[in-house]
């Protein structure tokens, strides 16, 4: 009963914080690592088979709130008359341009970031960081956005996000806060932002995800599936609805208040465990 209560604790961890900007995966070293170390309930191979699978119930929960936007990058309403008359919408090849650097950078340095960049000491330090250009992008926005939607968004941006989100690969420092700062900059709303991360997040996590679970799928044991479904759940439970909340309060509060819960976390931490 146990290894379930620590799976739906991951899942709602996971939920909270995969697309807000605070880092997933920070929160989920501090909380696994530091409380509940799901390794000592299973096998560390397990226990990381794990984090995949409750990453997909987050990225599932983007694919519901966000089914149309998709259907419309697909193409897949083509015989609607008024799909066919917009013509200032997001498109597909954005999306593409907009995921190439981190996928591209992400392929050449996995190892290196698997080996040295996975620990709490990096984890604190990237919390800082990503605080830290969270607040410069909120000092710095335009009062007036030039881009009010993802809709609106150039090129330009689009590349310049996905640069941004180069910096992520970075464990600790958030995809979206990221890539919401990095729109932000580029002269994106929040919300516009926060909209186009949402959508990058679906082909590269279920990318990487997908590949980490063919490489794993040995470790799908009548044992841990309970494990694995009830973190998977949670997880995209929570996300529906964390998801929605934020979507709501980012153009209000922007990033700062983020940011220094990044600082507070991090300063807690160090002063805890160090």
């Amino acid at each position: 009963m146990w290894e379930i209560i620590v799976a739906i604790i991951l899942g709602i961890v996971e939920g909270l914080t995969e697309f807000a900007p605070v880092s997933s995966t920070g929160h989920m070293i501090i909380v696994d690592d530091l409380w509940l170390n799901s390794k000592e309930l299973f096998s560390p191979e397990v226990a990381n088979t794990f984090k995949i699978v409750i990453q997909l119930g987050s990225i599932l929960a983007v694919v519901v709130l966000f089914r149309n936007r998709f259907i419309n990058l697909l193409g897949l309403n083509r015989k609607n008359e008024k799909y066919e008359q917009v013509t200032n919408r997001l498109k597909l090849s954005q999306v593409i341009v907009g995921l190439l650097p981190a996928a591209v950078l992400g392929f050449l340095f996995e190892d290196f970031i698997d080996k040295h960049l996975f620990s709490l000491n990096t984890v604190l330090v990237s919390l800082i960081a990503g605080a830290i250009l969270m607040i410069i992008a909120d000092r710095f926005a335009s009062r007036i956005p030039k881009t009010e939607t993802v809709d609106q968004m150039t090129y330009r941006q689009a590349i310049g996000v996905g640069l941004f989100q180069c910096i992520a690969l970075w464990p600790g420092f958030s995809r979206s806060g990221a890539t919401i700062s990095g729109g932000v900059l580029l002269g994106m709303s929040h919300r516009a932002a926060s909209d186009f991360t949402f959508i990058m997040a679906v082909p590269i996590m279920a990318g990487a995800s997908g590949l980490s679970l063919i490489k794993n799928w040995q470790y799908f044991t009548i044992d841990a599936l309970p494990f694995f479904i009830a973190g998977f759940i949670s997880a995209f439970i929570v996300a529906l609805v964390s998801i929605r909340f934020f979507l709501k309060l980012i153009n209000r509060i922007k990033l700062v208040p983020f940011a220094i819960y990044r600082i507070v976390l991090a300063v807690a931490i160090y002063l805890v465990f160090f």
